[in-house]
């Protein structure tokens, strides 16, 4: 299989791609070869229809969009999607009202709740909270047959219940946002500073570094590095801190971008 589209293969159950990742935008998206979604949409729809046609992937074949929580950069070109494209919006109560302003008229829009798994056609979405300061922010997990991805980005700590659902995925997305240094001497206002290493914030590389400690397993074949902060961080800090989490193992390990789609990967 090339990694210019999304086919399903007995070897290649589930696979996703990066769209975008960071503090402007955040895109994702996933597909078994059946069913594709697109986990949060924090672009522009036009930015949002240029990256899927970068892997080969028209937005009409998409079946939803998901919605992890309500900040603009993951809800920026939701609406206008789902109103192109007539996709159902799939997205908590609580997020649905924070963004109402936001997302403008929805015609489908489908609520689930953190803690209740469902279904997306033949895509099961088992969704779960995080710790981070939104209405009601939500980590998933996406399986399908035995292959399982998943995905937590925008978390101020690593609670039990993340570590617990993000057990035994084949594909992790993981959040490694800023270098503590960095973040301490950087430009940005104190109280800034406070709300990203703080409970509602985001994870550092070593506090990444310390959840895949855990998570890591024979069967882990990649873990992508995401919501890199563009000034309190840099590609190579996280690689280099997180990776130590993998040494000796077969895991490869890579960075989203904020600016181009990454490569499709395969949960086998």
């Amino acid at each position: 299989m090339t990694d210019t589209g999304i086919q399903k293969t007995s070897k290649s159950p589930l696979s996703v791609c990066m769209l975008a990742s960071g503090s402007k935008g955040n895109a994702v998206y996933i597909s078994n070869g059946e069913t594709a979604i697109l986990l949060d949409a924090g672009l522009s729809g036009i930015e949002i229809e240029r990256r899927l046609s970068a892997i080969n992937v028209k937005p009409e074949t998409l079946d939803a969009i998901l919605i992890s929580h309500e900040h603009a950069d993951h809800i920026r070109g939701a609406g206008i999607l789902s109103r192109r494209y007539d996709l159902p919006l799939y997205i908590n109560p609580a997020t649905r009202r924070a963004a109402a302003s936001q997302l403008g008229n929805i015609k489908a829009c489908r609520d689930f709740e953190c803690g209740a798994a469902f279904s997306v056609n033949t895509l099961h979405i088992h969704p779960f909270s995080l710790s981070h300061d939104a209405e009601n922010p939500a980590g998933f997990t996406f399986q399908y047959a035995d292959a399982k991805l998943g995905v937590a980005t925008d978390l101020g700590i690593a609670t039990g219940l993340v570590k617990d659902h993000l057990k035994e995925c084949g594909i992790l997305v993981l959040e490694a946002n800023h270098d503590p240094e960095m973040l301490l001497t950087g430009s940005y206002p104190w109280p800034i500073k406070q709300r990203i290493k703080g409970r509602g914030g985001h994870l550092s590389n070593e506090d990444s570094k310390s959840l895949l400690c855990e998570l890591a397993h024979s069967n882990l074949s990649h873990v992508v590095l995401a919501h890199l902060s563009g000034e309190n961080n840099t590609p190579e800090k996280a690689l280099s801190i997180v990776g130590q989490a993998l040494t000796n193992t077969r895991t490869r390990v890579s960075v989203a971008s904020q600016d181009k789609c990454g490569d499709i990967l395969h949960v086998y």
